[in-house]
């Protein structure tokens, strides 16, 4: 049994999912926005999206940018989307998307301007946890990371574990809080 391709309207972007994905939800446009906002300073490099579904935030974060885009998930049919979407939305610079664990695809020395992470949080902070470290271990130098939770008690938790020894060179910068959800800013301390 086929599942049946629906489209919304993501902040513009004519969006593609279907029922095994996550439908993309309105207010993670603020997301894309801030994103596309923070790209104005950033350092020179691509755009990274982690757990990215579909395709959408990233997509919506650099439709006005002249940056590439790597988006990574796990689950092969929502890259199999998030492809269909950045073809259907003509991206203007080059979108790779990734099938695998978001720890495990990227390689040694890629470091991107800016950093947006969307991890499914069924399981608590785990799947959060893992991509701070990707992002600890791929941000450029003044780059930035928003980090998308479900609460501000998760955020909070988060950035105090983020104050330990043996933590990642990052600090929250600034936690914004919405209706479904809260997202983190993220920065190394010198930036």
């Amino acid at each position: 049994m086929t599942s049946t391709l629906r489209k919304t309207d993501f902040g513009g972007l004519a969006v593609a999912f279907d029922d095994p994905v996550l439908e993309p939800r309105a207010w993670t446009v603020a997301q894309s926005r801030w994103a596309e906002n923070l790209l104005r300073t950033a350092p020179p490099g691509p755009v990274l999206e982690l757990c990215a579904g579909v395709g959408h935030i990233g997509l919506l974060a650099v439709a006005h940018r002249r940056r590439d885009l790597v988006m990574v998930d796990a689950d092969p049919h929502a890259c199999e989307l998030a492809r269909a979407n950045a073809h259907s939305n003509r991206a203007l610079g080059v979108v790779d998307v990734r099938q695998g664990l978001v720890d495990e695809v990227l390689e040694p020395g890629e470091w991107f301007a800016g950093i947006i992470a969307d991890p499914p949080e069924d399981d608590g902070l785990d799947v959060a946890r893992r991509c701070v470290r990707v992002i600890d271990r791929h941000l450029a130098s003044y780059g930035w990371a928003l980090l998308q939770l479900g609460s501000a008690a998760q955020a909070h938790t988060l950035a105090r574990s983020l104050d330990t020894p043996t933590a990642a060179d990052l600090e929250v910068v600034e936690i914004r809080a919405y209706d479904r959800g809260v997202i983190v800013r993220l920065a190394r301390p010198d930036a």
